[in-house]
């Protein structure tokens, strides 16, 4: 078992400081709640999370099958609910390939292996959350 650990400190009024991988990252709450718009909320960092644990899988896969998209966009929706603890009830993840003549089937198995085997993130939000997707072709 490998251990990771992240330490937030206190700023003032409902800013935080926290330090992933060397790089800082200030969070703050809603100014409808004392915030002051000093960085993200947390919630918010928990889609990105999902957005970049499944991209990085995808673009991995995708390289190890030969295909090289013009560009990928991975768009992560997230449905809260209205109850204490607020918290997602609900993520849809949209990967929007960008490019021509992609091969639909390794695009729709790249999905799949980030989804169903690779991604942590994704692993441990099916836990307690509904996860959806879809994939869009840009040309």
């Amino acid at each position: 078992m490998k251990r990771i650990s992240v330490e937030t400190r206190w700023l003032e009024d409902l800013a935080f400081e926290t330090e992933v991988n060397g790089h800082k990252i200030i969070l703050d709450a809603d100014p409808q709640f004392g915030g002051k718009e000093r960085g993200p909320r947390p919630k918010p960092l928990m889609l990105s999370a999902l957005g970049g644990c499944t991209a990085m899988d995808v673009i991995s896969i995708l390289d190890k099958m030969h295909v090289k998209p013009d560009g990928l966009n991975v768009i992560v929706e997230g449905d809260l609910g209205d109850e204490h603890p607020v918290q997602f009830e609900k993520m849809h993840v949209i990967y929007e390939f960008k490019g021509k003549d992609l091969p639909l089937d390794k695009l729709r198995k790249a999905v799949e292996l980030s989804e169903e085997k690779y991604c942590g993130v994704r692993a441990f939000y099916k836990k307690t959350i509904a996860l959806t997707s879809e994939i869009r072709i840009i040309k």
